[in-house]
């Protein structure tokens, strides 16, 4: 398939996180792209929030995705990794592991709970711990502890899989979603001692070839 179709733009920044989980998931389903790297700020050629990159995705973010095979621009990863899913992964590899109602809900449900949850809170400590003007320790406590308690919440769930995968049975995008903001833990001051099934699995993803490469496209 991937023979016949037009590359896809992945519009990225080097240090994202987001970006790299819909290069995971375009390497893992063998689909061609090419990497548009941006800059943060105003630059109107060249930034993320400069007048070129706003007619791509008004909200000024990366990932956004061009598909010339279809015409479709999708921005938010959710929206990316989803699109991805539907017109190009026809033999689903990276999507639910079942065809029950109850698989298709457990993929949304974990995947959900990183857009809204895991994510913004990782997120927030590492803004808090590097990136505000003034230190606000109180901040940065409320989100370290929403973290780790996030973290609970998935080591339980890796249980089920002795930290194979986060959806019993295979790799699906799921762990896409997971593995870059995980991934940086020890940038954000956190530990994974007391997770060792999250050390597992990430070192497990850490060997897969669409994650390596999907680094390699996206950090060089």
């Amino acid at each position: 398939m991937a023979g016949h179709i037009k590359p896809l733009t992945l519009h990225a920044h080097s240090s994202g996180p987001n970006p790299v989980k819909v290069a995971m998931a375009l390497e893992a389903l063998h689909i061609p792209y090419e990497v548009k790297q941006w800059e943060f700020g105003p630059d109107p050629k060249k930034g993320v929030k400069g007048e070129t990159y706003l007619k791509i995705n008004e909200n000024g973010r990366v990932p956004a995705i061009e598909d010339p095979n279809t015409g479709v621009t999708a921005w938010e990863s959710g929206a990316c990794m989803n699109y991805i899913r539907r017109v190009y992964d026809k033999g689903n590899v990276i999507g639910p592991s079942g065809d029950s109602a109850q698989d298709l809900v457990d993929f949304e449900k974990w995947e959900y709970f990183l857009l809204s949850t895991l994510g913004p809170m990782m997120g927030q400590t590492n803004w808090f711990k590097h990136f505000n003007a003034e230190k606000n320790e109180n901040a940065l406590e409320r989100y370290t502890a929403q973290a780790y308690r996030c973290y609970d919440v998935l080591e339980g769930q890796l249980k089920k899989s002795g930290g194979e995968s986060i959806i019993p049975g295979r790799v699906t995008a799921v762990d896409y979603h997971f593995e870059p903001w995980v991934r940086s833990y020890s940038f954000a001051g956190l530990s994974l001692d007391n997770h060792p099934l999250i050390f597992k699995w990430l070192g497990l993803m850490n060997t897969r070839e669409e994650v390596k490469e999907a680094y390699f496209r996206i950090r060089g």
